[in-house]
């Protein structure tokens, strides 16, 4: 009777400290959903240094994500793995993701730094500026100049519709990548993606204006020696 009464005690400060541990970890995770990132870290610390696999996997998910101070991918693996051996599946499909991480590298950092917007200027996109002459004499001409710049118009008005629909340029980041990043990552890629396309937006613009300009240019040149033409010939007949 006396060892089971042992056993007994044993077994209720066990439970005791099990019902400690889910308070506190209930605890960690309200702090965590009200970005108290701080006193959240240090709750799951404890819990992780006691051996809760949850605890643990909470907190390698914070250091993965930068939001225990820094990203440190070395802790976070270390972290998941130890709650994975307990059976935590969040922490080995965290795993496999890490493992995705290092296969897809290149694929991540294409929308980090490589993406140039190419494909939002190529295609039905791709509007060559028209060549437009410093004046035109002949009829055939100036429908010419006419009909390209408004081909021209046209596909620009296209392509700035394009872009709009298009931002931000992180939708353009197949699923699959973009789950793979942490979030530094995801900071870095939406500010380089929308200097992308600042860029496009502003190159464009710069160059419809100088088109534009030059069209204004031809058309009061072409006016002019259309009127004097049509005031020489005018002439002749009288």
């Amino acid at each position: 009777m006396k060892r089971f009464l042992s056993c007994l005690s044993l077994s209720l400060a066990v439970a005791a400290s099990g019902a400690a541990f889910a308070g506190e970890l209930e605890d960690a995770n309200a702090l965590f959903e009200k970005k108290d990132y701080a006193g959240a870290l240090k709750i799951y610390t404890k819990l992780a240094n006691a051996g809760n696999p949850h605890a643990q996997q909470q907190l390698g998910q914070m250091y993965w994500y930068g939001e225990a101070g820094a990203v440190d991918e070395a802790k976070a693996k270390g972290l998941f793995e130890q709650a994975a051996a307990k059976g935590n599946k969040v922490a080995a499909d965290s795993l496999v993701i890490m493992q995705q991480r290092v296969e897809r590298r290149a694929e991540i950092d294409y929308w980090i730094k490589g993406y140039d917007g190419a494909d939002l200027q190529s295609g039905e996109y791709r509007c060559p500026s028209p060549r437009i002459p410093a004046v035109s004499k002949l009829n055939d001409e100036i429908e010419r100049v006419n009909k390209l710049v408004t081909n021209w118009q046209d596909c620009y008005n296209k392509m700035v519709t394009n872009l709009n629909a298009q931002s931000p340029l992180t939708k353009r980041i197949p699923p699959d990548i973009a789950k793979l990043m942490n979030k530094q990552e995801t900071e870095a890629s939406t500010a380089y993606l929308e200097q992308v396309r600042q860029n496009i937006a502003e190159g464009a613009k710069v160059n419809s204006k100088m088109i534009l300009a030059d069209f204004a240019a031809w058309r009061s040149a072409t006016e002019a020696f259309v009127d004097q033409h049509n005031s020489v010939v005018n002439k002749a007949k009288n």
